[in-house]
């Protein structure tokens, strides 16, 4: 079935501004067009938009009953949790009635793939400065590690995003298109400083490829994560992805607060952060520990 005209300027919103892959766009059409399918048995005529909560409880029993993983669900939902937001901003509807809607799954969450802090160093320093690209794929690597970036928003980022008084980066166009700010670590931003130097702080696109100098895509990122842990003997394993969990769980190891760590990561809430808390083996048990001395505080 063909989609309706409005739900296409949506998904070209996502792949144009939201700088979405093209892989993802395509996943974004194929799981809206199955949507719109399923709803237009349950409310004909209606757009997805304006479908109630119940019609879209009957699709999920639906979607159960043909054996969906929990996964897939969720991730569906989380597709067209976005178009109705976008809806609901645009004035379409007058809510989001998927707003804070999400699948209880009592099975164990899967633990992400991370680096030990010695591995995150060992890959920083696999990355060479001989040259402007080499420093240019070595800013890209810091700035996926130490402010915690998905691939889509380090693609995005514009020189006028860095603001030099308060040292943070502003991520214009988050998940869900939320902006939010990280600061930038010191020597990550004398790494950044140097870098945009050397470009002679053009304005535009913060990194942009070494041909044709236009804006960076996915497949550039994970050209660059891919070769930088070659180099680091950290095989394939490593993706963007890989950086930015390992952002969130070295911040967790020290002791930040959840709700700040989500904040930084652009997270929903806490409770979607709580998936690094894998990462805390012995962190429980510790701070158990530390009361056995709470008796003798205060004493001479």
């Amino acid at each position: 079935m063909k989609l309706d005209p409005w739900v296409e300027g949506y998904i070209a919103y996502l792949g144009e501004v939201r700088r979405l892959t093209p892989a993802t766009v395509r996943d974004v059409r194929c799981t809206l067009k199955r949507v719109s399918a399923a709803m237009s048995l349950l409310r004909p005529d209606t757009p997805l938009w304006k479908a109630r909560l119940e019609d879209y409880l009957k699709w999920m029993e639906k979607e159960r009953g043909e054996r969906r993983s929990a996964a897939s669900m969720a991730k569906d939902l989380s597709y067209i949790r976005g178009l109705l937001d976008y809806a609901w901003r645009s004035g379409r509807s007058d809510r989001n009635v998927l707003d804070g809607f999400q699948l209880m799954d009592g099975g164990p969450k899967k633990a992400p793939p991370v680096l030990t802090i010695e591995e995150a160093l060992r890959l920083v320093e696999s990355c060479p400065r001989g040259n402007r690209g080499e420093r240019r794929d070595r800013a890209m690597i810091l700035v996926l590690y130490g402010c915690g970036l998905r691939t889509a928003e380090l693609c995005g980022l514009d020189v006028g995003d860095l603001d030099a008084e308060r040292r943070e980066l502003t991520v214009r166009h988050g998940k869900g298109d939320k902006a939010r700010q990280v600061p930038v670590m010191e020597g990550l931003w004398t790494e950044l400083m140097a870098y945009l130097g050397e470009r002679g702080w053009k304005r535009g696109a913060f990194f942009r490829t070494a041909a044709k100098h236009t804006r960076i895509s996915a497949k550039d990122v994970g050209d660059v994560v891919s070769a930088a842990a070659r180099r680091a003997g950290l095989e394939a394993r490593v993706t963007a992805k890989t950086l930015r969990h390992s952002f969130a769980t070295h911040l967790m190891d020290r002791g930040v607060k959840l709700e700040v760590i989500s904040a930084l990561m652009g997270h929903a809430g806490p409770a979607e952060t709580g998936v690094y808390l894998h990462a805390l083996s012995g962190r429980k048990e510790a701070a158990v520990a530390r009361l056995s001395g709470f008796e003798k505080e205060g004493k001479p």
